[in-house]
């Protein structure tokens, strides 16, 4: 009986060590991105690679505030928290790739992207406000604004999709309009992620010469690239006129790729005080098993092939 309880205590590690190996793994894929670009011919002519964190102690550090992640998503559920994360920042700034890590472990149930597309010619003609309004969190719920109102003082204003009037009339709103989201008991998290001239430059050819991620580079990427500094003067004013206190805005040195996920998460965790839940402890029940139920056969071309 020992021997066997051995035998199956084994047998649980090697599984347990599988799982665990299988969740570094999920993270490594996500990464691998990162450094297969490096090796595609071509694509980065007279850069050198740049130095980066410790791999080992990126993947330690992620799966750490993974699991303080998790508690938090706790806590907002089981207090009927309403938060609200808005990521902006000029194009490959890296939003995409934190908001990834954010919600990897997460519930979709309570933690959800908000990436709303260009308006429908209906929605152009409503409250500039009003389709963001409806993908606002429930208690218990996170919404992350992958880009979000501040389209408008974006890519709107210096595109020319919005008139001076509606820029003007967007300023004069927001710092309102976030007072009222605060009043009314959401908490609002607002980061600008911030790269370089250069480093936005050496992403676009990344995008360029990768099958995988042209999809990415769109049009108005492109032309956004043409208009840096109109975009940078459009960045400047927008932090200058709506950074208040009740939803200031936070900037993340967004260059070096790892160390702008760690930083950011870890500090999304100060900003939503938060503890342990205590849940009741769960016990599996026994199977049920009927002596007359006879399991029946899958017919063998229902199967997917065995291609590996």
């Amino acid at each position: 009986m020992t021997e066997t309880n051995a035998v199956n205590g084994a047998n649980m590690r090697q599984l347990i060590d599988a799982d665990l190996q299988d969740t570094l793994d999920e993270e490594i894929e996500m990464e691998l991105d990162d450094h297969r670009l490096q090796q595609i011919e071509g694509a980065t002519p007279g850069l050198d690679a740049k130095e980066g964190m410790d791999r080992q102690h990126y993947f330690k550090e992620l799966l750490r505030l993974q699991g303080e992640l998790v508690k938090l998503q706790d806590w907002v559920l089981h207090h009927k928290l309403k938060v609200v994360v808005i990521f902006e920042g000029r194009d490959s700034a890296g939003k995409g790739g934190v908001i990834k890590r954010i919600t990897q472990r997460l519930n979709p149930r309570v933690c959800r992207i908000a990436a709303l597309p260009a308006p429908s010619e209906r929605e152009r003609t409503q409250w500039y406000f009003q389709r963001y309004v409806s993908h606002l969190p429930a208690g218990g719920e996170i919404v992350l604004f992958d880009r979000s109102w501040y389209n408008r003082s974006g890519v709107e204003r210096v595109m020319g999709f919005a008139t001076d009037d509606q820029v003007e009339e967007f300023f004069n709103s927001v710092p309102e309009f976030e007072r009222m989201l605060v009043r009314s008991g959401i908490i609002l998290v607002k980061y600008w992620f911030s790269i370089t001239d250069e480093e936005q430059q050496f992403r676009f050819l990344m995008r360029i010469h990768d099958p995988l991620k042209q999809w990415k580079l769109s049009p108005m990427d492109v032309q956004s690239r043409a208009r840096w500094e109109q975009y940078t003067k459009a960045k400047e004013d927008m932090l200058h006129r709506t950074h208040i206190a009740e939803a200031p805005w936070w900037v993340v040195e967004a260059v070096d790729k790892k160390r702008a996920r760690l930083n950011c998460i870890a500090h999304l965790l100060t900003q939503v005080p938060y503890g342990d839940v205590t849940h009741p402890a769960v016990t599996l029940p026994d199977r049920i098993h009927d002596p007359a139920y006879a399991r029946e056969q899958i017919p063998e071309q229902m199967f997917v092939p065995k291609v590996y």
